[in-house]
């Protein structure tokens, strides 16, 4: 028989040399020697596959009792399951955003109370001012009025004032009627009060009866720093343009106040309304305009209720700002920090891997000792940087499972 993988054997005539064998190896006894490789390594991990196997079968299953599941020592399946200790908050709540705005208990908003055209401005933007500064000076028509109706009321009084004198001197000698005299003490008391309220809306303006400039001087009733300017030289006032309820139709001629003290307004989260507290300190962050720096402020006033569209709450703090670095009506981000006096009560704050859901509740388990742990239903707040505040019901300290806790809901709840 020859064989199949034999070549035939080629001759050298012209040499007369014994003929040569050439062998080559066919292709399908190559493909049939890869194959058997093949098998052979299928049998090898098939064989290690099923030696896990039966260790796993082997070992002791966990127990259940309740919401606790212990494993017993040694547990391969303790290997896919670690936890860490929770850490007590330092932050009430974090990464709040917030807008800065004067200080309203000092700041003043000075508008025209007469019309008028402005003629000259007395202070420019940063300047310091003291209560009573001069900031502009208008020509007003309606000042000059009130100078006018002030000198007039003064006449007109002096000249009742006359009348009801030389009518109580007739009547004394029997040349005048009783009724003559009540009637010019009528005219009197009338135009008494007349004057005093010329001269009051005059002393409202700053003027006084002698008087008889048309010039009106705008001045400031607080002391501070002028932060901003609406009025330019040659421009048309009119005190009407004073709308407090339509803020959006005007401008303030100027605006005083003390930067180194600034208002914050927050809204925060329903969730994080146990978090808040009159005088909690707050750390105020601007990184956009103010990389690394850090404010410090206190919570002064927390609405009375929720805004029914956001479901927030708006909070207002004072922020100090000594070095006028932060400007009104920037945003910055805000922290409501733990009152160290309280920090164990403040809750504690876990990984996102350890909270699971369900329903709507969130569940946390809690290793109590080596291989033995418990699931406990937790209140949580709002999660930030991949971390969740646990409001209650974990301390400080305890170990909370942060990876394997699905797998270990699937041993206390086994799927149907």
């Amino acid at each position: 028989m020859k064989c199949q993988n034999d070549a035939p054997v080629a001759s050298d005539r012209s040499s007369g040399k014994p003929p040569r064998p050439t062998w080559r190896p066919r292709p399908v006894a190559l493909a049939s020697w890869l194959v058997c490789l093949a098998l052979v390594a299928a049998l090898v991990l098939s064989g290690c596959r099923k030696n896990e196997l039966e260790k796993t079968a082997d070992a002791p299953a966990p127990k259940v009792e309740g919401d606790t599941i212990t494993f017993p020592t040694n547990s391969p399946q303790l290997a896919s399951i670690s936890s860490q200790p929770a850490e007590a908050r330092t932050n009430s709540l974090e990464h709040l955003t917030g807008r800065l705005y004067w200080d309203d208990d000092k700041t003043v908003r000075v508008f025209t109370p007469v019309a008028g055209r402005v003629t000259a401005i007395r202070a420019d933007l940063g300047d310091a001012i003291t209560n009573g500064a001069p900031l502009a000076e208008i020509d007003s028509p309606d000042f000059n009025q009130a100078q006018a109706n002030a000198r007039t009321a003064a006449g007109n009084l002096a000249a009742a004032e006359k009348a009801f004198t030389r009518s109580k001197e007739l009547l004394d000698h029997g040349a005048a009627a009783q009724k003559d005299v009540e009637g010019a003490e009528a005219a009197f008391i009338a135009a008494q009060a007349e004057r005093n309220r010329a001269v009051s809306v005059l002393a409202n303006y700053g003027g006084n009866e002698q008087s008889s400039n048309s010039i009106y001087i705008l001045r400031s009733h607080l002391a501070g720093v002028l932060v901003e300017k609406n009025i330019n030289p040659g421009q048309e006032l009119r005190a009407d343009l004073m709308l407090a309820n339509a803020p959006n139709l005007f401008a303030p001629n100027f605006v005083i106040s003390d930067p180194t003290t600034l208002w914050l307004q927050l809204d925060v989260p329903e969730a994080g309304l146990a978090a808040l507290q009159p005088g909690r300190p707050l750390r105020v962050f601007a990184p956009g305009a103010l990389p690394g720096q850090v404010f410090s402020g206190t919570i002064d006033k927390i609405a009375d209720a929720l805004d029914p569209l956001t479901r927030t709450v708006r909070v207002r703090g004072v922020v100090n700002n000594p070095d006028k670095l932060l400007k009104a009506e920037m945003y910055v981000q805000v922290d409501v920090v733990t009152d160290v006096a309280r920090l164990g009560q403040a809750g504690v704050e876990v990984p996102s891997t350890a909270l699971f859901m369900k329903g709507v509740d969130s569940f946390v388990f809690i290793e109590e000792s080596s291989g033995r742990y418990h699931r406990l239903r937790v209140k949580t707040g709002e999660e930030k940087d991949n971390k969740v505040p646990i409001l209650d019901g974990i301390n400080p300290g305890q170990k909370v499972v942060t990876e394997g806790a699905l797998l270990l809901q699937s041993l206390l709840e086994p799927a149907s």
